[in-house]
């Protein structure tokens, strides 16, 4: 079963933003929320994305998964809000 995840990080000095992005977009249909957060519909587990995501990461940076589906609400988002509002 598909359900929406929220990634946020910090990435520390030293990562490669471009090959976290690509990786986070391989995991299903995601849409950046802000500069550091995404939204993701997948079949994986919070586990396994934040398992996989961590490769990308330096030392030092910080990585959050939660699965989305209670509540929400946003301001001034990057993607499209019609999206936020079907998958959220």
């Amino acid at each position: 079963m598909e359900r929406c995840y929220i990634i946020s990080y910090d990435m520390a000095e030293g990562g490669d933003y471009s090959a976290l992005h690509e990786a986070i977009q391989n995991y299903g249909v995601g849409a950046p929320v802000t500069e550091s957060t995404w939204a993701v519909v997948t079949g994986y587990s919070a586990e396994v994305i934040r398992d996989r995501l961590s490769r990308y990461l330096p030392d030092g940076s910080r990585l959050f998964v939660i699965r989305s589906g209670v509540e929400s609400a946003w301001w001034n988002a990057l993607c499209d809000n019609k999206w936020l509002k079907r998958n959220l």
